[in-house]
């Protein structure tokens, strides 16, 4: 029954092709595909008609590839190559092993949780491509409302507006350290905030993450104290640079103090409960299996 014409190449035709132009005759490639000659040879015709060149120089003795042949002989086995492999990459996609993950996170994270996950993560899916983003847990929000990002370590808690949106896994919690200039507390082995009473805090804008902003003035007004806030800056490796300047001091979480920046000093709160926590947020309706790989990091 003769073959019917395509408008479309087809991955069919492509392997008819490859059998001709590797075996040099029409009857050895139809049996190696296990078919009669006359339809291998109408969808050759077929093939040359959509592509509109021929692809063979026919005789009544042999063949030959023609100039159109010859080019199309090493882009017909890199398709069908690549065809090959999309059941492998499918199954790999969908098992989480393979993908992209689009990951943000706040400045602390990267002194505590982030390199061990990116570790843990990457040793068992190394086909994953991570795109890292630093970012603040505003602008985390902002990015998981539009779906810019797949996930994100951020300070809670989530907004009201969003938590119908998003899914919330709590992954560190941490004490508050007190950084302080060395010139103001060389030869100290401890201190207070008491102590410190006449120095300047150096703060984050609340709306960067009011929870841990709240947190540290209420460790002051737990003393009895009401702060002087000297300096604000985003970044808590601005906040440190700022300590080592001389500028004042500030409340950091305790995976801060691995920053050893010159010029500062760390001191334990005893008297405090305040601490930090750090979780990982995402989008309720994102089922991508890579990133259902990464949460399930902190659900074992």
């Amino acid at each position: 029954m003769p073959i019917p014409e395509t408008r479309h190449l087809e991955l069919r035709q492509l392997r008819y092709f490859l059998a001709v132009a590797e075996e040099m005759h029409f009857g050895k490639a139809a049996a190696r595909l296990h078919m009669t000659q006359p339809p291998l040879s109408q969808a050759i015709q077929a093939l040359e008609s959509i592509l509109g060149a021929d692809l063979f120089i026919r005789n009544t003795r042999n063949i030959a590839l023609s100039s159109a042949g010859l080019a199309l002989l090493p882009e017909a086995r890199r398709l069908i190559q690549q065809a090959q492999a999309l059941p492998q990459l499918a199954q790999l996609a969908a098992s989480g092993a393979s993908g992209q993950l689009s990951l943000a996170f706040v400045s602390i994270a990267d002194y505590s949780i982030l390199p061990p996950a990116l570790r843990e993560f990457r040793q068992q899916h190394q086909s994953v491509h991570i795109e890292l983003r630093e970012a603040t847990t505003d602008v985390q929000l902002d990015a998981l409302e539009k779906a810019e990002i797949d996930a994100g370590f951020l300070i809670p808690p989530i907004p009201e507006k969003l938590q119908h949106v998003l899914s919330y896994q709590k992954v560190l919690s941490e004490p508050l350290m007190l950084a302080v200039p060395e010139s103001f507390a060389q030869g100290r082995h401890s201190m207070g905030l008491a102590e410190c009473e006449n120095m300047p805090l150096i703060l984050f804008p609340r709306k960067i993450a009011p929870a841990l902003h709240d947190a540290i003035l209420g460790c002051f007004h737990g003393a009895g104290l009401t702060p002087e806030i000297g300096q604000e800056a985003i970044q808590m490796q601005t906040i440190v640079g700022l300590v080592s300047a001389g500028m004042g001091i500030a409340l950091v979480p305790q995976s801060v103090s691995n920053l050893q920046r010159p010029g500062v000093l760390y001191f334990d709160l005893p008297d405090s409960t305040a601490v930090v926590e750090i979780g990982l947020a995402w989008r309720k309706n994102n089922h991508s299996a890579v990133l259902g790989a990464f949460v399930h990091l902190f659900n074992q």
